[in-house]
């Protein structure tokens, strides 16, 4: 589906939009939906109630359970424990809506339509919020077109950036908000590890690595023990690109090179080849980023990553030079090529003037 939002649109749709009309949200798991939702709507004051409807194996479970009516002579429904007893309007956020079995969702349609449960009706001012997971690694249930149609449907697509951002006002580790920045694709990363029992796959995603600062934070010292945790969390390959980031860290990063300029270029000197072609590929992943940022952003990063490669040709770092050419010729990134194009025709030319004095391949 092309219909995508992120955080901060999707905050806004959660202003406009009226509590009758029900919301879907698509996306992977592990990427913040419920904790948005959660947090949007406490501020507010409202109760959210969370369901997980796969985890449902009867109705009953979400209807409540039968009980003769001795008064009627008539069956009624016992309210579940969450249905609320007051008058109060609550958030009922249905998650993983396409994994619940066909009778559970032959329940949600009146619910859906109606804000009814077995007869009895959410207070005035309640909605219904759901999220589905979508992908090929997820065995799913068809949902009906009538159910469908019953939601405004958003593909969820949080940006890396308002995760840094939520991470640094939520004391999540640093390290691992400087690995995020440098390696942005590595904060969703659908390449999992694979397990030897059943094909169990580990992939990061942003749960994973708030339960890696949880573990890590106290610690100003990553040992062997952590690696296999961490591995644990987040599987074993970006655990390893974690680890191997935290040795570089020590000395400088690439985060550090375009934060803090020219004082800091020396820095990039100490370290072997392999280190800094390391910090090279984190800077690339910090202007592709930077290219969707505000324009003073982009002038603060294109300033410094100007300098940074007059920098390099003055002190004859040509090894760093022909592998910056090398991955910016072979990238398929388009934010990296058109923040350099549109932003630093300094360093288009120092590197011009580079490849044709040295006969570096062509970028």
């Amino acid at each position: 589906m092309s219909n995508k939002i992120n955080t901060t649109k999707l905050l806004k749709i959660l202003d406009v939009t009226p509590p009758e009309q029900n919301i879907m949200l698509c996306g992977k798991h592990g990427i913040g939906k419920s904790q948005i939702i959660t947090e949007y709507f406490n501020k507010k004051k409202i109760k959210v109630v969370t369901l997980f409807l796969g985890q449902m194996s009867d109705p009953g479970d979400l209807i409540g359970l039968p009980k003769f009516n001795e008064q009627t002579g008539l069956t009624d429904f016992m309210p579940p424990y969450w249905f609320p007893t007051d008058d109060n309007p609550i958030v009922l956020f249905l998650d993983e809506l396409n994994r619940a079995r066909p009778e559970i969702l032959q329940v949600i349609m009146d619910l859906a339509l109606n804000k009814k449960l077995a007869g009895k009706t959410l207070p005035p001012g309640s909605r219904i919020i759901s999220a589905v997971n979508n992908g090929d690694e997820y065995e799913l249930t068809d949902l009906d077109p009538a159910l469908i149609s019953r939601f405004n449907i958003y593909e969820f697509c949080p940006e890396v950036k308002e995760w840094t951002s939520w991470a640094e006002k939520n004391n999540i580790d640093a390290r691992i908000i400087r690995y995020i920045k440098s390696n942005p694709k590595m904060l969703d990363s659908t390449n999992g590890t694979t397990n030897d029992y059943d094909n169990l796959k580990k992939s990061p995603d942003r749960r994973g690595w708030e339960k890696v600062s949880n573990i890590i934070k106290s610690e100003q010292n990553l040992k062997e023990i952590h690696f296999t945790i961490i591995s644990g969390i987040v599987g074993a390959d970006a655990a390893a690109d974690f680890i191997a980031s935290q040795k570089i860290a020590i000395n400088v990063s690439g985060e550090a090179i375009l934060n803090n300029g020219k004082n800091y270029f020396p820095r990039l000197l100490e370290l072997s080849i392999t280190d800094s072609t390391e910090v090279i590929n984190q800077i690339i992943s910090m202007l592709s980023m930077v290219n969707n940022g505000s324009e003073e952003e982009k002038a603060f990063y294109a300033e410094n990553f100007t300098d940074l490669v007059e920098y390099l040709y003055t002190n004859k770092q040509f090894e760093i030079l022909a592998y910056f050419v090398s991955c910016y010729g072979n990238s398929k990134d388009v934010n990296i090529k058109e923040f350099i194009h549109q932003n630093c025709k300094t360093a288009i030319n120092t590197i011009s003037k580079f490849v044709n004095e040295y006969n570096v391949e062509e970028y």
